[in-house]
């Protein structure tokens, strides 16, 4: 089944700021890598995908609903930068509470908890408490509670800040995974993060998209392209 996110001329203005400015996109099934600098406007824009922010002009609709329907919330993921964990929780603990908040029946939620995680390879940490998790581990429990709805529209935000490199790529596999069926959204401002597993790189600068599309060789490198744009605002 075909799906598609619609945001059209999607516009936030503080007092004497404009953080989005008119950004419109298409996005079907795949994973996208929204890159910019810290400040570029990245988590304004996928807070108003999600409904948490009140756009000052323009629209956003998933498979024409709008997004301020709960069929749409219904179809969405969304991880927060600043996601927070019960630390005295056990992973298996903390999926179960989420389901509940998210109003999913008992027998149901803990099936779809034993499978996710699986999916998110941690089926042997379950029962122990998310305190002892390291960073990976938490962004994997993360991702896990993000799908226990089974959304179509999954939205990530920085979810690889803090990861070693092998937690990283084991993160990047779970997401290219989860791309083959849905919509996946994915910021960051590292470049590797996003550059083998993203159908689609959307470059974004002081609120505008000034790039989007998939990147090809022919382009040239995308992390010099990026320091260009950036250049002392990637840290």
């Amino acid at each position: 089944m075909d799906m598609e996110l619609v945001v059209d001329r999607l516009t936030k203005q503080y007092k004497n700021k404009i953080a989005v400015d008119r950004v419109t996109l298409c996005l079907q099934q795949g994973v996208y890598g929204l890159l910019g600098a810290n400040g570029a406007g990245k988590t304004t824009l996928m807070r108003m995908i999600c409904g948490i922010l009140k756009p000052t002009g323009g629209t956003v609709t998933f498979d024409k609903m709008d997004v301020s329907t709960e069929e749409y919330r219904s179809e969405l993921g969304y991880l927060p930068q600043d996601f927070g964990y019960y630390p005295e929780f056990t992973g298996m603990d903390f999926l179960l509470y989420m389901a509940a908040l998210k109003g999913l029946e008992k027998s149901f939620a803990k099936k779809k908890a034993k499978e996710l995680l699986e999916l998110v390879a941690l089926q042997e940490v379950a029962k122990k408490k998310i305190k002892t998790y390291s960073g990976g581990m938490k962004q994997r429990l993360g991702v896990a509670q993000v799908l226990l709805n089974d959304p179509k529209l999954i939205i990530l935000d920085e979810p690889t800040a803090g990861l070693d490199p092998k937690e990283r790529v084991r993160f990047r596999n779970l997401i290219a995974e989860l791309g083959k069926e849905n919509i996946v959204l994915l910021s960051t401002h590292i470049v590797s993060d996003i550059e083998h597993i993203a159908d689609k790189v959307l470059l974004m600068k002081d609120g505008q998209l000034i790039y989007q599309g998939k990147w090809e060789e022919e382009n040239g490198d995308l992390e010099e392209f990026y320091l260009q744009q950036f250049g002392s605002e990637v840290s």
